[in-house]
């Protein structure tokens, strides 16, 4: 064999084994996920109603892989059990005397997905968790035990510095009312949202002091029972910070989509300013989505937000009332004794017409619990004090969660 011969098959050796030492680097750098979230959560109703006392546990287990010529991949199990007597609406176990804490029991896969990382972006397929911006349109509703994600393709774009753009098509939502196969709840809600939704999102940092964001998510629905919520929402949304002051501008609007039956047209608009002074965090904002005449579902909806961030934690306004809501909050965070106080106070009234549909007090806590690492309480309160919409509700959160 010449020597050319035997240099070329040297180097394809050491390339063959160089390959294989990378792909056991998806294994080597590859790291085991656990959480468990223990919650108690209480519920008081001012109607007739029996009050809502719910233990859970969520038990999260899976494994991110390293990286091999960028690709990834992860795959992840949920399960969430009852602890105690179920004296609770889960939804899913007929308790219907009682009030509701959706955290139904059963086991699902919440993510398997594979990952390509490129210096121009990546993409993703498979059942995944998306959120985008402040998830106010597209989130994955952390909050509750059952986590919602979607089965589909996303990619993101970087040609430019500070642009980045991002495409997803999903054709299955997986719903926090499920594990369920598709089943639905006794109020009508699916485990899983068929149809077929594209999102589009193009954001670009301009400068420091300024972040711009143009939208479009079309939304097919086909299987929502609180009327077909298929829209097509379209909008821009301008944040940053000037001389200390946060703020955010939103305008956004809504049309019908795919098959929806429903003649929609209806608005939205934020304004936020926030401030930090010595570690607390002050912010303000008025918030507002559009009414239209007839049934509620011609509101402007959010089907697939993580709802409970927006509108107070009691979720009074889970479904957009038929003449809209106006939030007008003010709130703090600030550290505390080791750990993290938060405070906000809502005023609700109608969009359309002079309906005051109530008030809301939120506070929160959250510690890390000495002597285990990754474990953190959390202790939380919502009361809203109806007007003219909805019933009094107060809600009690205790919650110990251990992250590995």
């Amino acid at each position: 064999m010449t020597p050319i011969a035997l240099a070329l098959l040297a180097c394809a050796s050491n390339a063959s084994a160089s390959a294989s030492e990378n792909l056991g680097n998806l294994f080597k750098d590859g790291k085991p996920i656990l959480d468990l979230r223990y919650r108690y959560e209480h519920v008081d109703q001012d109607n007739a109603l029996n009050n809502a006392n719910a233990q859970t546990l969520r038990t999260r287990v899976g494994f991110q892989s390293g990286k091999w010529y960028g690709l990834s991949a992860l795959i992840e199990a949920d399960n969430v059990s009852r602890i105690g007597d179920a004296s609770y609406n889960s939804t899913r176990n007929g308790q219907t005397d009682f009030s509701v804490v959706a955290d139904p029991d059963g086991s699902e896969i919440n993510q398997a997905l594979l990952r390509y990382d490129h210096s121009l972006g990546n993409a993703v397929v498979g059942r995944q968790r998306i959120n985008l911006d402040n998830q106010r349109f597209v989130g994955g509703v952390g909050w509750r035990q059952n986590e919602q994600t979607y089965d589909g393709v996303l990619g993101q774009l970087k040609p430019l510095d500070g642009l980045t753009l991002t495409y997803a098509y999903i054709d299955q939502i997986n719903s926090i009312f499920g594990p369920g196969n598709g089943r639905f709840d006794t109020a009508g809600n699916p485990a899983n949202i068929e149809g077929h939704s594209h999102l589009l999102n193009a954001q670009y940092v301009v400068m420091p002091e300024l972040t711009a964001t143009v939208y479009q998510y079309r939304l097919g629905l086909d299987n929502l029972a609180l009327g077909n919520q298929s829209s097509q929402t379209s909008g821009v949304r301008l944040n940053g910070a000037v001389a200390g002051v946060s703020y955010t501008l939103e305008y956004a609007q809504q049309k019908d989509y795919a098959d929806n039956p429903q003649d929609l047209d209806s608005d939205y608009y934020l304004a936020e300013l926030g401030y930090t002074v010595k570690g607390v965090a002050l912010k303000g904002g008025y918030e507002v989505l559009g009414g239209d005449s007839g049934p509620s579902n011609r509101a402007f909806q959010t089907p697939l937000a993580t709802k409970h961030a927006f509108q107070g934690w009691a979720d009074i306004f889970l479904l957009t009332p038929a003449d809209g809501v106006e939030d007008a909050y003010v709130g703090f965070t600030a550290p505390l004794l080791g750990g993290n106080l938060a405070a906000w106070y809502h005023d609700f009234s109608a969009e359309r017409g002079s309906n005051n549909y109530g008030s809301e007090i939120d506070v929160s806590y959250a510690h890390a619990i000495p002597g285990v690492k990754g474990l953190v309480g959390l202790v939380k309160y919502s009361g809203y004090d109806a007007d003219d919409f909805a019933v009094d509700t107060d809600k009690l959160w205790l919650q110990a969660q251990y992250s590995y």
